[in-house]
């Protein structure tokens, strides 16, 4: 029964070319006399697809002949192994106009049907589900209709799938969550699904690019799994859906954003949210009836605001445009306050001038445009008193790492301040933009606009030195070996000593953790987080007197974030109840690193030493009494790192060594 499948097939193919033929009668002739059950099976499912083809006005299918022994040399047709089975169908951009008939079930060997940008019309084949080699199904943007079949939940080696700007309708398939080999791309936006987002969809890895923009969902986006770590650009387009990413409250309360573990702040873990967002939400509040009227007033406010900003920019441009470049040249040796660095491309959205809108690439091998950045799948990473850290997939190249700045500028009634904190907040970017070294986390492009300022960066994959040693959604599941640990601090050290001496104005980072010593692939040392005090402290405050002018001079917001955050503090900065208090120095860097370097050797938190002491008083106590602190105690390097890092956190700051000097001795080590 099998075997005459092949001839079966083939003569239903014939009668189909001869009723689709009948306005040509030669064709219809010639189609039912020619040999097509030459081809094997794998040949004969593509003719089925040519004939569902009703117009090919590019020739796409020309060379799908029935007179072949099999289809591997047809145009957009692969074939793998010697056997003429095909692995691959790709017409992308043909403008075929038809609908899918089920025989493509017939290829059983396909891992990638690639039809997007084509006028294919009609329902996805419920046959399609026995394709279970099938790695990437891509019908985008097409004119496909009705539901998708739940059939596609079961192919197992599914990586891939693109069902976007179609015209499918029904709810969210379920089953499609738990595809057990999805890693690339879920997009399913710009189609017409209703219903909610089914929780399952929290099951989809965090590394898929998640797309249900464009649709007509509804209600409160599910609070579990990766949909915690989702941007809002996931859920763009559904003005009935609510709920954290999104600034919009769910009817009867306020959805609660959920909270983000401090330590996970630095761009580092890109499942920290997951176990954060099961916890059960907190008692709603009941939503007050003015809201929309509150949003009406709001929006007018605004807008009178934006019309009285540009008139007074107008008056004052001139006038303040020679004030500010005067005051960005004594603060960073000149030049610093331009709009962009030297060789940026200063790309500003229409009217970006008269608007306070800037988006500046630091480099030119920067090739993201803001547009393309903004649509991007985005995925929380990381929460912090700074702001929210997302890792942004674009459609081409490396994902980067976003950090959205929080405490956005409250208004313009300064006459004219808005455009003096652009130019602060410019000025500052340009500055940690300079910064260029292999081990200092390297900012790539910022943008500014008076309720939005976004930092890019280059995504680091292997998240922070604090996940590495003390574990997290990114650590390894085996320690960190004492190798890799030394070339870590030493990367670290010599990252924070360029910060220390790359400059004449001798700049601060401010707030040295663990958890700002970020990870690439090859586990190098990142110092990440430079600049970032400043800019959230007091880049608005340009016009208050006496105001630092040393980058990352503002304090590290370490209030509320525990003991072992304040354990990073040094003593003189310290208030009574231990929490910063006076401005950030390079000798308190200094103080925070060396605690950083007991963190690496004895693999404990900044406030697990014994006896109630926090790590340094501990390890300082063993040394002065002799006595062992680990196993590793004896190693020669080992020893030599504790001496290092207790000459940093000498309670005296005069007595600490400068940050290149404690560079120069881990150097020496190993």
């Amino acid at each position: 029964m099998a075997a005459a499948a092949p001839q079966v097939l083939a003569l239903a193919l014939a009668v189909a070319a001869a009723l689709a033929a009948l306005a040509s009668p030669a064709a219809a002739l010639a189609a039912l006399a020619s040999p097509a059950a030459a081809l094997n099976t794998d040949g004969l499912a593509l003719l089925a697809l040519k004939f569902a083809v009703s117009d090919d006005p590019g020739g796409a299918l020309a060379t799908w002949r029935d007179a072949d022994a099999d289809p591997c040399g047809w145009a957009g047709v692969t074939c793998a192994g010697g056997g003429g089975r095909v692995a691959g169908v790709e017409l992308a951009n043909a403008s075929l106009a038809g609908y899918l008939p089920s025989e493509l079930s017939l290829l059983s060997e396909l891992q990638e049907l690639s039809l997007p940008y084509n006028r294919l019309s009609g329902q996805i084949p419920v046959a399609i589900a026995a394709l279970q080699k099938l790695t990437t199904l891509d019908l985008a943007h097409n004119q496909l209709y009705g539901p998708v079949p739940t059939g596609i939940g079961r192919l197992v080696s599914l990586a891939r799938l693109d069902l976007s700007s179609n015209q499918l309708n029904g709810t969210l398939p379920p089953a499609i969550a738990g595809l057990p080999r999805l890693s690339g791309v879920l997009n399913l936006s710009y189609n017409h699904f209703t219903g909610g987002i089914p929780p399952e969809y929290g099951g989809i890895p965090v590394a898929v690019s998640l797309d249900l923009r464009g649709n007509d969902l509804a209600g409160e986006i599910p609070q579990v799994g990766s949909l915690v770590n989702q941007g809002p650009t996931a859920f763009d387009g559904n003005p009935r859906l609510c709920g954290f990413p999104l600034k919009v409250e769910c009817a009867g309360g306020v959805s609660d954003e959920p909270r983000i573990p401090q330590g996970n702040a630095g761009m580092s873990d890109p499942g920290a949210a997951a176990e954060v967002g099961r916890r059960p939400q907190q008692k709603r509040r009941s939503s007050s009836p003015a809201v929309p009227i509150l949003a009406v007033i709001v929006v007018v406010a605004v807008v009178a605001g934006v019309v009285l900003q540009w008139q007074c920019r107008r008056r004052c441009a001139a006038a303040a445009g020679d004030e500010e470049k005067e005051s960005a040249k004594d603060k960073y040796g000149g030049g610093g306050g331009a709009v962009t660095l030297a060789g940026s491309e200063d790309r500003r959205s229409g009217g970006g001038g008269e608007e306070g809108e800037v988006f500046v690439a630091v480099d030119d091998g920067f090739g993201m445009e803001l547009e393309e950045l903004l649509r991007a799948s985005a995925y929380v990473v990381g929460k912090s008193r700074g702001g929210i850290v997302y890792r942004v997939v674009p459609g081409r190249g490396p994902a980067v790492a976003v950090r959205r700045l929080s405490e956005p500028d409250d208004g313009d009634s300064d006459g004219g301040g808005g455009w003096r904190r652009r130019r602060a907040f410019e000025a500052e970017a340009a500055a940690i933009g300079r910064a260029r070294h292999p081990n200092v986390a390297r900012l790539r492009a910022y943008y500014y606009a008076p309720d939005e300022k976004l930092l890019i960066y280059d995504y680091l994959p292997n998240g922070s030195l604090h996940s590495a040693l003390h574990g997290g959604p990114t650590a390894s599941p085996t320690p960190l070996p004492w190798s890799v640990r030394l070339s870590i601090v030493q990367g670290a050290a010599r990252g924070l000593a360029y910060l220390h001496e790359c400059s004449p104005r001798r700049y601060v980072h401010g707030c040295i953790k663990s958890t700002k010593i970020l990870l690439d692939e090859e586990l190098h040392a990142h110092v990440s987080g430079f600049g970032l005090a400043r800019l959230v402290a007091g880049a608005h405050k340009t016009a208050a007197a006496g105001s630092s002018k040393k980058l990352g001079s503002a304090a590290c917001a370490l209030r509320g974030a525990g003991a072992g955050a304040v354990s990073y503090v040094a003593p003189e900065l310290r208030a009574p109840g231990g929490a910063p208090a006076a401005a950030a120095t390079q000798k308190g860097d200094v103080f925070a690193f060396g605690v950083v370097l007991l963190e690496a050797v004895t693999g404990r938190e900044p406030a697990e030493g014994e006896g109630g002491m926090d790590l340094e008083a501990w390890v300082r106590r063993a040394f002065k009494e002799e006595r062992p602190l680990s196993e590793v105690h004896a190693k020669k390097q080992v020893l030599a790192v504790f001496h290092v890092a207790l000459g940093c956190t000498e309670p005296d700051p005069e007595m600490r060594p400068r940050m290149r000097a404690v560079a120069e001795s881990l150097d020496r080590i190993g």
